[in-house]
């Protein structure tokens, strides 16, 4: 499958519709699939391996103990936000042996959400490194798990050392209209971001 054509934020999507590239990023086993699959218009393509014997001592399952497959490659899926834009949804893989991968499927990202388990924030530093390092704006969407600890968001944007400016929500990355409500805010950001850069002296 060919890629390319979404290497242009902002393009025509051929419909009248403007397309814009949104990667789902995160650590392992953050929910980035789950995410994908929950909000996509289409059946997502999907890259999930099973886990085996071979790969314990490279994928570390504290916290994830119950998680029997993972990305390999990316994860695609798309979703239209209104008749005018139509978001293309990219999902990294989590584990450190796949992130090599990282720098072929930002290019040309408009911005990014980065899915955060708050019983291991620890596993979402390098996401949040990435974004920072290649300058892809982006909100942190806090996946709740049932047994998910509540922190204030002060506590949680010092933890993640993350500027006051990037919107921190709560999500269920299993259920559709949280997952777009994250999409939504993404959008938000981006329309702020370009609002400030705006008013910027040249």
């Amino acid at each position: 499958m060919d890629f390319n054509g979404f290497d242009r934020p902002g393009a025509p999507a051929g419909d009248g519709t403007r397309s814009v590239k949104v990667m789902i990023a995160g650590g392992f086993g953050t929910g980035k699939t789950t995410m994908v699959r929950s909000v996509s218009d289409i059946k997502p393509l999907t890259t999930e391996e099973t886990l085996t014997e071979a790969s314990a001592g490279d994928d570390r399952l504290i916290g994830v103990a119950d998680k029997t497959e993972t990305t390999v490659s990316l994860d695609f899926g798309k979703i239209h936000l209104n008749d005018e834009l139509v978001l293309y949804l990219f999902g990294t893989p989590g584990q450190e042996r796949f992130w090599f991968l990282w720098n072929g499927l930002f290019k040309g990202a408009l911005g990014a959400v980065v899915l955060v388990d708050t019983r291991r924030l620890a596993s979402s530093f390098r996401a949040i490194e990435e974004m920072e390092r290649q300058e892809v704006p982006f909100v942190i969407a806090l996946n709740v798990f049932p047994d998910s600890p509540e922190h204030p968001v002060d506590e949680i944007r010092d933890a993640l050392d993350i500027s006051p400016d990037i919107p921190v929500v709560a999500c269920d990355a299993r259920d559709r209209h949280s997952s777009r409500d994250v999409l939504v805010a993404l959008i938000r950001h981006l329309k702020d971001r370009s609002a400030v850069v705006a008013l910027e002296p040249r």
